[in-house]
C-alpha cells in the first residue's frame, strides 16, 4: 500500500488536506490514506485551531500527530528525529506550503515519488510565477540573497522521469504551470458534505477581517478606521477575526464599529458552513473571496471582495490567509 505523508503549519492547509484526502476528485475513486504531521506554529491562534482540526481529521480516521518543531533547536532536533524515518518512507509527501523555509528544510529527507502541495489562495498564484521563471522559492517581500534551500525546493518540484508533481488548489482555473505538473481542483467536497448547509440570517451583514495590520501591511490605527467605517456605511453585525489579530485592535474594532467579535474555533469556511450565516459576506483582502464561494454554493450567501483597507506595502505583497 502507498504511503502518504502530509505536512502541515496552518488550520487551513490541515482543511485543505482533508479535501485532498477524503473529498470527491476526478479519478480518485476512494479516499486516500494519509498520516498527517502537524508542524506547530508558535501563535496560539493557529494552535488552538489546529487542535480542533486535528480532532475532525481522528473522526474521519486520519492519523495525525503534532511536532513542537518551533520549540527551539532542542524541539526541533526532536521533531527531526521523529520525522526522519517517517519522511524516508513516504511513496507520497503532501506539503501545505512550499516557501516555507521549514518545509524547505525538511524537503531533502524525502525520497517521495509523488509530491502534492494543497495550499490555497493568493500562494498558490505565486508559485505558478516562481516555478515558471525557475526562480528560488521565497516570499515576494523577502530582502537579501535567497536561500540556498529556496533553489534546492525549486529543482525538487520540477517533474521528472518516476517523480510527479500535483498542485491541489481551488484556483486551478486558467492557472499557469511548467509542463508535466498535475492540476487538481479543490471544490471543498467534504466540507459541505461534512457541515453545511448552514442556517442563511436573511437581511444581515458580516465583517471578514485580515491580519493586515499584523503583518505590517497597513498601519493597525489607520486599519481600525477604515473597518468600524465600512461597518457603520454596511450595518454590519459581526466582524469574523482572523486567527492573527491583536486582541487590543479587536477591542477598539468592537468599539468604534459597534461589531461583535468572532474568533473562530475551525477555519473560516468551516465557521460559516456551521451557521448560521449572514446573508452577506464583505471580505476585506485575502484568500477567502476565492474560497468562500465554493464552500457557500447554492445557499444564497452574497460574498464581496472589499478593497477599501488598501495595504500600504509593497506592490503585489502576498494577502492574510
Amino acid at each position: 500500500m502507498s504511503r502518504v505523508l502530509a505536512l502541515v503549519e496552518s488550520p487551513a492547509q490541515l482543511l485543505n488536506l482533508l479535501e485532498w484526502a477524503l473529498g470527491e476528485r476526478d479519478g480518485v475513486p476512494e479516499p486516500r490514506r494519509c498520516e498527517v504531521a502537524v508542524l506547530l506554529p508558535r501563535d496560539s491562534g493557529s494552535r488552538r485551531q489546529l487542535r480542533a482540526m486535528a480532532g475532525l481529521a481522528r473522526e474521519e480516521g486520519v492519523r495525525v500527530g503534532p511536532y513542537d518543531i518551533c520549540r527551539g533547536p532542542a524541539g526541533f532536533a526532536c521533531a527531526l528525529a521523529l520525522l526522519a524515518p517517517k519522511l524516508a518512507a513516504a511513496d507520497t509527501l503532501v506539503v501545505g506550503d512550499p516557501f516555507s523555509g521549514l518545509i524547505q528544510r525538511l524537503l531533502p529527507l524525502s525520497r517521495a515519488r509523488d509530491l502534492v502541495l494543497v495550499d490555497d489562495g493568493t500562494a498558490t498564484l505565486e508559485l505558478s510565477r516562481e516555478l515558471l521563471a525557475d526562480r528560488p522559492l521565497i516570499r515576494r517581500h523577502r530582502t537579501g540573497p535567497a536561500p540556498r534551500a529556496a533553489a534546492r525546493t525549486v529543482r525538487r518540484l520540477a517533474p521528472r522521469e518516476g517523480r510527479g508533481l500535483e498542485v491541489f488548489s481551488c484556483l486551478t482555473a486558467g492557472l499557469r504551470l511548467p509542463p508535466g505538473i498535475v492540476t487538481s481542483a479543490n471544490s471543498y467536497t467534504w466540507a459541505r458534505q461534512r457541515f453545511g448547509p448552514p442556517d442563511v440570517r436573511y437581511g444581515t451583514t458580516d465583517l471578514i477581517g485580515t491580519s493586515l495590520a499584523e503583518t505590517g501591511l497597513i498601519d493597525a490605527e489607520r486599519y481600525v478606521e477604515e473597518v468600524s467605517s465600512l461597518a457603520h456605511r454596511h450595518n454590519a453585525g459581526r466582524y469574523y477575526a482572523h486567527r492573527h489579530e491583536d486582541p487590543e485592535k479587536l477591542r477598539l474594532i468592537a468599539e468604534y464599529g459597534e461589531l461583535e467579535i468572532v474568533r473562530p474555533e475551525l477555519p473560516l469556511e468551516l465557521e460559516l458552513l456551521r451557521g448560521p450565516v449572514a446573508a452577506t459576506l464583505l471580505s476585506l483582502p485575502s484568500t477567502v473571496p476565492h474560497t468562500l464561494p465554493l464552500v457557500l454554493a447554492g445557499t444564497g450567501v452574497e460574498i464581496a471582495a472589499c478593497a477599501e483597507v488598501p495595504a500600504s506595502g509593497s506592490p503585489g505583497a502576498p494577502v492574510p490567509s
